[in-house]
């Protein structure tokens, strides 16, 4: 029988408008969890305080003070959403047998916690949290979101469709996790890297309780971004048969000049050469871009800075870096 000791891993930075009825809810699902066998009393709920400038880790430590269920986790300095969820994580990947992470604005459903659990006692080792739908979105969010989840597969980043970061780990799962080392983090599209039986739990995701979005449009952006050329080189592909294109239209140019002055026609129009240089020196900007991101990205990895530090951790057991 496989062990049933659950940790939720919940990242926040600046959340103190709604920690407390986080907390609340969080802990009150835990305790029916508890009373109805599915998991034993040594389970937990881990906030992580991504360097919060606000209450937020006085928040979390008093809490911690006042339930012994309520634990934390507090980083060194702010390191992005990613970082913070991985160190929640591996914090608690010695300590449970299965993990759910779920944000701190209360918008994944709390009770998806239950099917979550139920199927990984069924034997499932990763369970995603799946919107069955949108419609609580407005039709600009809707659309981005779902653009941003296609466009991410067609570049080559396998996703799941519709998933963001409520899933349970199991323990193998999260050691299998524990062996990807790279800096730039997009677990998103590092997880279903992982394999071992996965399965999904859809849920309908309710608006932020309180607070402000931590993900704005122009961040959604750089995400996306960040989990392309983390994870795939099809972009640079793609530039190596823009530039195949781009030398096979020039040979057909280059016959259709030397046609035209061999009939005689040597006068050629400026508004063509102009298009054609604004083209090319855009093509070339954009590829030099794309080129020199992934330079960045191994820029970074070549250092092997530390993704975290962990200043203390509130569990009754220390914790070093990571």
């Amino acid at each position: 029988m496989r062990g049933n000791t659950l940790y939720i891993v919940v990242p926040c930075y600046n959340e103190e408008e709604v920690l407390p009825e986080t907390a609340r809810r969080l802990g009150d699902k835990l305790r029916a969890l508890m009373n109805a066998g599915k998991i034993s009393p040594q389970s937990r709920v881990l906030f992580v305080n991504d360097g919060s400038k606000d209450r937020t880790w006085e928040i979390i430590a008093r809490l911690h003070r006042e339930n012994h269920l309520l634990c934390g986790v507090d980083l060194s300095r702010n390191r992005g959403h990613q970082n913070a969820l991985l160190a929640g994580l591996m914090t608690a990947k010695d300590r449970a047998d299965m993990v759910i992470s779920m944000d701190a604005d209360l918008q994944d459903d709390v009770d998806a916690a239950d099917a979550m659990v139920d199927k990984y006692l069924a034997g499932a080792d990763i369970v995603y949290g799946v919107r069955s739908s949108r419609k609580t979105d407005t039709f600009f969010k809707r659309t981005t979101a779902e653009a941003f989840y296609r466009l991410m597969n067609l570049l080559g980043a396998e996703t799941v469709f519709n998933h963001a970061d409520y899933r349970l780990m199991s323990r193998r799962a999260l050691e299998g996790l524990s062996q990807f080392k790279e800096v730039n983090l997009f677990l998103r599209g590092i997880v279903p890297m992982i394999g071992y039986p996965t399965d999904t739990v859809e849920y309908e995701r309710g608006k932020r309780f309180a607070g402000e979005s931590k993900y704005p449009l122009k961040k959604m952006m750089a995400f996306a971004l960040e989990g392309v050329t983390s994870l795939s080189v099809k972009p640079l592909r793609m530039i190596t048969a823009l530039g195949f294109l781009v030398f096979f239209v020039s040979l057909i140019m280059i016959v259709y000049n030397v046609a035209r002055w061999a009939t005689g026609n040597t006068v050629t129009g400026w508004a063509s050469l102009a298009c054609s240089v604004w083209l090319i020196g855009g093509l070339i900007l954009l590829s030099l871009g794309v080129i020199g991101e992934y330079l960045g990205k191994l820029y970074l990895e070549s250092k092997e800075r530390p993704r975290f530090l962990i200043r203390e951790v509130l569990d009754g057991e220390d914790e070093g870096k990571g």
